[in-house]
């Protein structure tokens, strides 16, 4: 009697009998999927939502507050004296100043504010500046970590070693899929104009330990931007769909014997990749676009792989329901010349990121969309080198930094937070990243205390074991 129930016994019973295994399969799996879908959907829908995805334009390398965001007129006074003890309070230097005197280096930009929100904003980013009634300034971050892999690897998936999902797998993973054709995450890395010395892990936009097929798909800004999902020369697009629909069947079947979530993952793949051969060349042609959008992105969005026209295929993406944009731009490490180097990170990004929030604003999807610019963490005050010379920079400093976020249910024209005279230290409002997650999920209508997956006989969040809560000041 058991036996006769047996996965081998059942499938020579339904070959016998003419049933088609591979559909009855299919119609068991997409039963489960839409009863998971439907019971997670459920689970974490805890309120209703302001916004239905994320672009998380990620400044990589600590752009500096003191020349951005946050003015600091005082410092002149104490340019070339060392930074008081009291101000200090031992906290740690990285292994690169901290056997030099910490000598105050104050913002060498000018400031001014702008729109009704007064707003201060550098002269370094005067696209920025024109946009400063759409934005919430979070002018008092925090994180724990003060070198880069760590810093970045805390501020994208809430832990600073390797192996937790990121903020966009976590996002993938709870609110699903609303475009069949492209993956719920995607991310776009910058193609400098020169080589860049900055690393970025893949783990940034890694899944993880939840199922794979939830971790961020990268697009390359190369002929092929993902690799692998060409057709090989010579074979027609019939027989490539009938290779798919054969590997298919051979996975559900083995997915019914070991009931494996991975198999799951990979049918789903594979009919995604198939997808993808049409709809991401239709992304990246950018032909349909109108010559206006080049103006208002700026002449580096004609450059493909360049930040500006990776901000133009962020609102294409948007426009095409995926829940997860992530943007990389490297090189915000402002160890010297900090005057070129910090400018021209600025010139770079400062006209796209406005354009991107204008572009959305105008199309309507920025109500729905919260979009967040920010990096790992912010600069020291003290000079690096010689703090009088313009072969000076300055340091990472975990301790304050700035991050400014628009849309999708955020308050605009808002500044939250604030450093003290010397922006080493938050002196009103802290905001760790734990509580930027957790802001972010509840505007995504997720309360992230509920929002946990379990692991290892563990229950994982986004926003770990520690405190965290959502910045309701900021809210709309």
């Amino acid at each position: 009697m058991n036996e006769s129930f047996s996965p081998l016994s059942r499938r020579t019973f339904l070959n016998q009998s003419g049933v088609n295994l591979g559909a009855m399969a299919l119609g068991s799996l997409l039963g489960r999927e839409a009863s998971a879908a439907s019971a997670l959907q459920d689970e974490i829908s805890h309120f209703a939502p302001k916004a239905k995805r994320v672009i998380f334009l990620t400044q990589s390398g600590g752009p500096s507050q003191l020349e951005l965001f946050d003015h600091k007129p005082g410092l002149k006074e104490w340019a070339g004296k060392e930074l008081p003890e009291s101000v200090r309070q031992g906290q740690r230097l990285t292994t690169m100043t901290a056997s030099q005197k910490q000598l105050i280096l104050p913002g060498i930009t000018k400031f001014s504010r702008h729109g009704e929100s007064g707003a201060t904003v550098s002269e370094w980013l005067p696209h920025t500046a024109s946009i400063a009634d759409d934005l919430c300034f979070v002018k008092s971050m925090v994180t724990d970590q003060i070198n880069h892999a760590p810093a970045m690897t805390k501020f994208l998936t809430g832990h600073q070693l390797p192996g937790r999902p990121s903020f966009g797998a976590w996002t993938s993973y709870g609110l699903g899929s609303s475009n069949r054709n492209l993956p719920d995450y995607l991310v776009l890395i910058s193609k400098m104009k020169r080589p860049s010395d900055q690393p970025l892990y893949d783990h940034y936009w890694g899944s993880g330990f939840l199922p794979s097929q939830y971790q961020g798909v990268k697009l390359r800004n190369a002929k092929d931007p993902v690799l692998y999902l060409r057709d090989p020369e010579g074979l027609p697009r019939h027989l490539r769909r009938g290779m798919i629909d054969g590997i298919g069947e051979l996975n559900r079947m083995r997915l019914e014997q070991s009931g494996d979530s991975e198999i799951e993952t990979r049918i789903r793949q594979y009919e995604m990749a198939f997808r993808m051969q049409t709809s991401i060349p239709e992304l990246n042609d950018l032909s349909d676009e109108p010559e206006s959008t080049f103006e208002l992105y700026g002449p580096d969005s004609r450059r493909p792989g360049s930040y500006a026209a990776n901000c133009v295929l962020a609102r294409r993406l948007a426009e095409r329901g995926v829940r997860f944009i992530q943007l990389f731009h490297p090189d915000w490490d402002h160890h010297s010349r900090l005057p070129s180097w910090c400018t021209a990170r600025c010139r770079d990004t400062d006209q796209p990121s406005a354009a991107l929030v204008k572009d959305l604003k105008l199309r309507g999807l920025l109500d729905d969309t919260l979009v967040i610019w920010g990096g790992e963490f912010g600069r020291g005050v003290a000079g690096q080198g010689k703090w009088d010379s313009p072969e000076a920079g300055r340091d990472h400093h975990p301790r304050c930094f700035t991050i400014w976020m628009a849309g999708g249910g955020v308050k605009p024209g808002t500044t939250y937070g604030a450093t003290d005279d010397f922006s080493y230290n938050v002196a009103e409002n802290p905001v760790h990243v734990h509580d930027l997650h957790a802001t972010a999920l509840h505007l995504l209508g997720i309360d992230h205390e509920k929002f946990s997956f379990r692991f290892q006989g563990l229950d994982y969040k986004l926003t770990g074991v520690e405190p965290a809560g959502v910045i309701k000041d900021i809210l709309v």
